[in-house]
């Protein structure tokens, strides 16, 4: 789907966020991790704007940089996605977060797949508009059901079935990863169910 192997790449040395801006205090767009590559597209005052090989751009501190990469980096860990997913249960919510330490919603579905050697977008509204529309008879455990209001998506989870989905949320009564009925506010929210 990407084409990461345009030129040779970078790593970083250990977990490192990605931020909108190059300064300490901005917004962590999504994190960097160990072994994966990354082009790195211009370096200034101690900060290397990157893209991913999911083709998302951010600011990193140009001293977490390490040449090369793993080329094993995208081989499959789990056979499913939900089931990884799964395996975050508790974890709680962090807005560009891809860890067991902290994961946000798109950063779950992303890394779900990447689990299984599929890399595909990062945030809900790229993931929607990869996917192709599926009705909701026949939605299957795995698909995803994307949030939003009729602009874009900005919330998307794994469909389960019979009403049910896993997510990473921050709302009342629910902080981290969790596996539940559809809540009602996001019901009236509901964009569509995709299947990539």
């Amino acid at each position: 789907m990407f084409d990461c192997y345009r030129r040779p790449m970078d790593t970083v040395t250990g977990l490192t966020p990605v931020l909108a801006e190059p300064a300490e205090d901005a917004e962590q767009v999504t994190q960097a991790l160990p072994g994966e590559p990354l082009t790195v597209e211009e370096t200034r005052d101690g900060w290397a704007r990157i893209r991913t090989a999911y083709d998302y751009p951010g600011w990193i501190r140009a001293e977490a940089l390490a040449p090369g990469s793993d080329p094993g980096w995208l081989e499959p860990s789990a056979s499913d996605p939900v089931g990884w997913a799964r395996g975050l249960l508790g974890t709680p919510y962090l807005w560009g977060g891809m860890t067991p330490a902290g994961i946000d919603c798109s950063g779950l579905v992303h890394m779900g797949l990447r689990a299984t050697g599929r890399l595909v977008p990062r945030d809900a509204d790229q993931q929607e508009e990869a996917g192709s529309p599926v009705a909701e008879a026949d939605a299957r455990p795995g698909d995803l059901v994307t949030y939003g209001d009729d602009a874009r998506a900005d919330h998307i989870a794994f469909w389960l079935g019979n009403g049910r989905i896993l997510h990473s949320t921050q709302r009342d009564g629910a902080n981290g990863v969790v596996e539940e009925e559809e809540p009602a506010e996001l019901t009236a929210r509901r964009r569509g169910i995709f299947r990539l």
